[in-house]
């Protein structure tokens, strides 16, 4: 590789490391969002998707909390840690919202359940609107959201 090309990549990585790191945590809540959502939804929770999704991104957002404060957002803060908790919560409560609202309107405004369409038609709709509508919708809010209330100020380079 060449000095010119390590030299971008630096530089890339300089202005957008903190973009790379927040989508690798989210790649990793994903990850642990959908393993819960699915567990949840196909046992005790089979009836109610709504919650099931719930509970994930509650379980999710634990897991966020910790990896974006301490990897994506670690040069970001100036805030007391109470507070730069409480206010990563409530962005995440929004975001919560956001990312259950596509499941709702799937299965509760387009119908997209049992026995108005097949077994498959509803799996499939639910991990579509739960699974990627909601979850890029509730990132590209957390971004926006974590980056001007959460950890607003740049403290180290």
């Amino acid at each position: 590789m060449s000095s010119a090309t390590v030299s971008r990549l630096s530089a890339a990585w300089h202005r957008h490391g903190e973009l790379v790191r927040f989508a690798l945590v989210g790649a990793s809540t994903f990850v642990v969002d959908t393993g819960v959502f699915l567990l949840l939804k196909s046992t005790v929770l089979e009836p109610k998707p709504v919650t099931a999704k719930i509970l994930a991104v509650l379980v999710a957002t634990l897991v966020g909390y910790v990896a974006n404060r301490e990897w994506s957002f670690r040069a970001r803060g100036g805030l007391a840690r109470r507070r730069e908790a409480v206010l990563y919560f409530v962005v995440s409560g929004a975001a919560l919202a956001i990312n259950a609202a596509p499941l709702g309107v799937s299965r509760y405004v387009l119908d997209l359940a049992t026995p108005a369409v097949s077994a498959f038609t509803e799996q499939v709709a639910d991990l579509v609107s739960a699974q990627i509508v909601g979850t890029l919708l509730a990132m590209a809010f957390r971004w926006w959201a974590f980056r001007r209330w959460v950890f607003p100020t740049a403290l180290a380079g």
